[in-house]
């Protein structure tokens, strides 16, 4: 009887544990796209005016651009492609969260309407990550030159220039060894 009553013990002491943890991880759909909305905002001066809205005729809608902007890019951080999902399933756990959400047919027109700013945005973003470099890295891809097991005799590519020669490497995507070059898209 009492090691029964030591181990719930012990087991409720790390379950409180674990729900008093003050880490705070973007787990959830609304705490992503508050952040990304954040970054939106410290990003768009002179875009858009003082409601997040790029400046047009007519009544200025509850819901801004910049909010449709940041929606539109959480969807793709969480790797969403079905609107149909992410608004009949994913977006109702946060209605409450979320008071002035359109519909799925007014997100899919204004995010139209919006893809110069959403563009613009993304340029602006890549030039602060960046910090002015004209180039860089997009891929790379393995070139091999011979199976691995010939490596070491393969004569192609060390005559002369030695920093130029092939080399044995390891392809993560691909979870293989090569000899051989490694390509890089720039």
């Amino acid at each position: 009887m009492s090691k029964k009553l030591h181990i719930s013990l012990i087991f409720s002491n790390l379950v409180v544990f674990k729900t008093l943890s003050p880490n705070h991880r973007m787990y959830n759909l609304y705490t992503k796209f508050v952040k990304i909305l954040e970054i939106c905002k410290q990003f768009s001066e002179n875009l858009v005016n003082e409601s997040g809205n790029v400046p047009r005729r007519g009544p200025v809608p509850k819901f801004s651009d910049l909010e449709v902007v940041a929606l539109s890019l959480t969807a793709e951080t969480e790797s969403i492609d079905s609107e149909k999902w992410l608004f009949d399933y994913k977006l109702q756990e946060y209605k409450d969260n979320i008071p002035n959400l359109i519909s799925r047919r007014q997100f899919n027109d204004r995010r139209k309407k919006t893809a110069g700013l959403c563009e613009e945005l993304r340029k602006r973003i890549a030039m602060e990550m960046d910090g002015g470099e004209e180039q860089f890295f997009v891929d790379s891809k393995p070139i091999e030159v011979c199976r691995v097991a010939r490596g070491k005799r393969c004569k192609m590519g060390r005559a002369g220039n030695f920093s130029q020669a092939p080399d044995f490497g390891f392809c993560a995507s691909q979870n293989t060894y090569y000899f051989g070059y490694k390509l890089h898209a720039l």
